[in-house]
């Protein structure tokens, strides 16, 4: 079992001409994954490494059967991007472009509500991988193996390090979230769909300051997750009216401090590392049994 993505998961990749986009299809390749086609209007017919180029993402789906598109098209086209695979019904769509202005992801998002048939995770984000069986967008997958922790982070860096960390343990599934302030997967879904997996144990959830996300996805926890989670929020020592880093990370007063999300967790049973390494240390003492 995983979450979003399996072994079974037939992947298009939209931008997959492109320099990123051909780098990264090569490394998701070479981790297993089952890439069936890339999209591109201008390059329709052509092939990649043996892998056909269709026109559109309907016909891409229609073809291949895909049921994941992963996204590195430009900033400036992005939208259309995503509504395209939104409106060719496709399950699940990971936007790994950073740099998407604010209120085309709401619309994207909202056209995605309302089709009701598409998950976005994204954009701004690493993707989602469950190792050894499937990656979706830009994870390294020999940094950890195949084990029984779910991961869900806004942070790519630090998806990156906990997968190391543990690496010795193993993750079911890992999920970058990214840290815009819209987005489309959310920690709450991702502790759902943990919470439902027979195969994850326990739970790391990393967030950071700003908004209120991980004060939500702490109630969350609270009246509808049974297994144990491990938290910890990046920016502790950042200070205050300063964006940091991710566009969502803008603290004001005393909401969306890192303090006051510990506090949060801790309250719902969540215990808290105030280092990605103590964080670690705390996931090991629950697999342990302490």
């Amino acid at each position: 079992m995983s979450i979003f993505l399996s072994e079974s998961s037939k992947v298009i990749v939209q931008g997959m001409t492109g320099s990123e986009g051909l780098k990264h299809t090569r490394r998701m390749v070479a981790s297993g994954t089952d890439i069936v086609g890339g999209v591109n209007p201008r390059k329709a017919g052509e092939q990649v490494d043996g892998i056909p180029v269709f026109g559109s993402v309907a016909e891409a789906v229609d073809k291949t059967g895909a049921d994941v598109s992963v996204v590195f098209v430009p900033p400036r086209f992005a939208r259309s991007a995503v509504e395209e695979a939104v409106d060719a019904a496709v399950p699940l769509v990971v936007v790994i472009t950073e740099g998407i202005p604010v209120h085309d992801t709401a619309a994207f998002f909202a056209r995605a509500r309302r089709a009701g048939t598409t998950r976005l995770i994204g954009p701004n984000c690493p993707g989602l991988i469950t190792p050894g069986r499937s990656n979706a967008g830009i994870i390294p997958a020999d940094i950890t193996r195949a084990g029984r922790i779910g991961l869900v982070s806004k942070s790519g860096t630090l998806t990156y390090q906990m997968m190391y960390e543990l690496r010795d343990i193993g993750f079911s599934t890992a999920v970058g979230i990214g840290g815009d302030p819209v987005i489309g997967t959310t920690h709450i879904d991702c502790l759902a769909g943990f919470q439902d997996d027979p195969e994850t144990d326990v739970v790391v959830m990393i967030g950071e300051i700003g908004g209120d996300a991980e004060e939500r996805a702490a109630e969350f926890v609270k009246a509808d997750v049974t297994k144990p989670v491990v938290g910890y929020v990046a920016g502790f020592t950042a200070p205050e009216g300063k964006t940091m880093g991710h566009a969502g990370a803008i603290v004001s007063g005393s909401s969306g401090t890192a303090q006051a999300k510990q506090e949060a967790l801790e309250a719902a049973g969540v215990r808290v590392g105030r280092t990605p390494s103590e964080t670690a240390r705390l996931v090991r003492e629950v697999v342990a049994g302490g």
